[in-house]
């Protein structure tokens, strides 16, 4: 029968089912997640620029050929506003275990709160994608088998498809053997059953590999649901840490967008390893209480009424002398009286405005602000978190500040932060990270408080400037330098305050020269109660 000629036309309906196979593959996907052109360039400028992205992509590489494109569809899942999965029959066999995880990712509890902070911001993304990272590695580890089925299964539908290519190739040599001709040269005829007879066989093999790949992937999906609910959960938290950090820092979430990524993940290393990382949470909470207090600060409070004065303020002047102006004959009296400053007003007891001049922080940075207080909180930590609130106080009001960093006489360090432009957040991270050590002397950082504060005088004609000493000890002022002190102080108009922070009660006792210079000294025992300054940003 084989050395028989046969028609093409029975040849080519034996052969049908792959030749249908060889003219139309379906179109196999290695990604899970659906993107455009601008999400996946998205991708590849983070991949590029992210040192950590590539580091953790060849680590996985080890456990995993396709680990690269795992990555995207985590950080697209994450990057995009609204991420949508493909279907799994669309899915290469070999990356169905992808999809498994992207699906478990978005579907876990904790993913909500994580794509809220990172859908839109590539480098949040990218966190997120980092902090799963650990997880992520020990998921391929567990999937192991299930992987290797599903590769298994794609090879065997790839060796399928090209088993039905060599069929249509077969029937076109035989085409052409034929020449035209209806019946096809026995050899060439055989070629075409052998080579149906081989896509048959192909195809059988794929399908036991698709059905091994599925048992496998089933046996796999409990424990990479529990696996993405573990690296979701640690990559909100790692997410909203970070958030936290920056907004503890005052930086808020427009200016890191805007960012560079290099110039951000720096930022963001800097803060997670500085001396003062810690410490965020204490200055979060001051800058908190800063800005409820400056709701509840009113320039003028009229504040307790205690008596009856003589002035010209008629917004005080008491019922009594405004019924003068019901007598035409005495409206003359109340303009003289009003001239002379003699009207009789209502007297109140209420909070002093706030100042107009710069905001200036002198921040004692002596060997002993190093030393640790209640809860582990140090005295430095306490002192620069006071005075980063007071920054924020200056930038609410449009006013100047500059923060003096003290200790002996010989070490004194000038930050300056101008009202009228943004403060560079890496500025703000060298005020509250430098630390001088030494002792304490007070002449040096308030006499250069003082000659600001006269610059600013002299060149915009602003007095009424505030200074704030913190310290936790108490020193010695000279005769001479108090009494210039004193003078340039009338001259200015300028307020001390004093943040005595564990001080001994001796320091701030009554006559001692913290009690003398400050206009208004409070002492502050509990490091952990940020509540104990809260009418200094009331006033100021």
């Amino acid at each position: 029968m084989d050395d028989e000629p046969e028609r093409l036309d029975a040849l080519t309906r034996q052969a049908g089912r792959w030749l249908a196979l060889s003219a139309a593959p379906a179109e196999r996907h290695t990604t899970a997640v659906v993107a455009g052109p601008y999400d996946r360039v998205a991708w590849r400028d983070v991949y590029a620029r992210s040192a950590a992205l590539r580091e953790l992509s060849a680590q996985l590489l080890t456990r995993h050929a396709h680990a690269p494109d795992l990555l995207a569809d985590v950080f697209l899942c994450a990057y995009q506003a609204a991420p949508r999965l493909r279907e799994r029959a669309v899915m290469a066999p070999s990356h169905l275990v992808h999809h498994q995880v992207v699906t478990a990712l978005t579907q876990s509890p904790d993913f909500a709160a994580l794509h809220r902070e990172t859908a839109g911001d590539a480098y949040a993304a990218a966190m997120a994608v980092l902090a799963q990272g650990s997880a992520l590695r020990g998921l391929l580890e567990r999937s192991r088998e299930a992987r290797e089925r599903t590769g298994r299964a794609d090879r065997a539908r790839q060796e399928a498809e090209a088993a039905a290519t060599a069929v249509g190739e077969a029937l076109r040599q035989a085409a052409e053997e034929a020449d035209g001709q209806e019946e096809v040269p026995a050899p060439a005829a055989a070629a075409v059953r052998r080579a149906a007879e081989a896509a048959r066989e192909a195809e059988e093999s794929a399908r036991r590999e698709d059905g091994a790949a599925a048992q496998a992937m089933a046996a796999a999906v409990p424990g990479i649901q529990s696996a993405a609910r573990n690296a979701a959960s640690a990559a909100a938290e790692a997410v909203r840490q970070e958030a936290a950090l920056m907004r503890a820092w005052g930086v808020d979430a427009g200016e890191t967008e805007r960012m560079p990524f290099e110039e951000r993940a720096r930022l963001a290393e800097r803060l997670r390893s500085g001396r003062l990382a810690r410490w965020a949470e204490l200055i979060g909470r001051f800058r908190q209480m800063a800005a409820g207090e400056r709701a509840r600060k009113v320039e003028h409070a009229t504040g307790e009424l205690v008596g009856v004065t003589l002035g010209d303020d008629l917004s005080r002047v008491i019922p009594s002398e405004l019924a003068v102006l019901g007598v035409p004959e005495l409206r003359a009296v109340f303009a003289a009286r009003y001239a002379a400053g003699e009207l009789m007003l209502y007297d109140s007891r209420g909070e002093q405005g706030t100042g107009k001049g710069a905001v200036i922080a002198c921040v004692d940075t002596s060997h002993s602000m190093y030393a640790e207080g209640p809860c582990g909180i140090t005295r430095e930590a306490w002192s620069k978190a006071c005075a980063l609130a007071l920054l924020d106080q200056a930038r609410h009001a449009g006013r100047d500040f500059v923060g003096i960093l003290f200790s002996a006489a010989d070490k004194l360090q000038v930050f300056r932060f101008p009202g009228d432009r943004p403060a560079p957040v890496t500025d703000v991270l060298d005020f509250a990270e430098t630390f001088l050590g030494g002792g304490t002397d007070f002449q040096r950082p308030l006499g250069t408080a003082a000659k600001i504060l006269e610059e600013e005088f002299d060149s915009a004609s602003r007095a009424r400037g505030d200074i704030v000493l913190i310290t936790d000890d108490a020193c010695e002022v000279s005769e001479n330098w108090t009494r210039l002190w004193n003078e340039i102080k009338r001259r200015l108009d300028f307020r001390l305050f004093g943040v005595a922070i564990a001080t001994p009660d001796t320091a701030t006792a009554s006559g001692s020269v913290l009690e003398t210079l400050c206009d208004n000294l409070r002492t502050v025992d509990d490091l952990t109660d940020v509540h104990t300054t809260a009418d200094l940003f009331r006033v100021i």
